[in-house]
């Protein structure tokens, strides 16, 4: 069993992961989706979000773009980031079950700008 988490707005990948509305939560198990739901982002505070999915036990985390610092404490609880996924959540954890989906480095440098977190 794997658990994912998709950073979404409206059920489909945000753009920046802190300020997304919800995450939906993916169990995965041979690759397909066992078991979906949404839970509302708590709130975007620097080092808090990471923690909170850790502590859900969350695998895997998917979203547009993401900051550093967030990257840095998911690789600290062995949690793995895929950046650059766009379109619908589902439709994205379904394609990383299947292998299908990888991360493209999208790291987001302007917190000031977030509406432009895109390489």
């Amino acid at each position: 069993m794997i658990k994912i988490a998709v950073a979404s707005d409206n059920g489909l990948v945000t753009e920046h992961f802190g300020h997304c509305a919800d995450f939906v939560l993916f169990d995965g198990e041979n690759s397909e989706i066992v078991k979906s739901e949404t839970i509302p982002n708590p709130g975007h505070r620097p080092g808090f979000l990471p923690n909170f999915l850790n502590d859900l036990g969350v695998n895997v985390i998917i979203s547009g773009g993401m900051g550093g610092g967030a990257i840095d404490i998911f690789n600290q609880h062995n949690i793995e980031v895929i950046v650059g996924a766009g379109g619908a959540a589902e439709a994205a954890a379904k394609a990383y079950l299947q292998g299908e989906l990888e991360s493209t480095g999208s790291v987001c440098h302007e917190h000031a700008h977030h509406d432009e977190c895109s390489d």
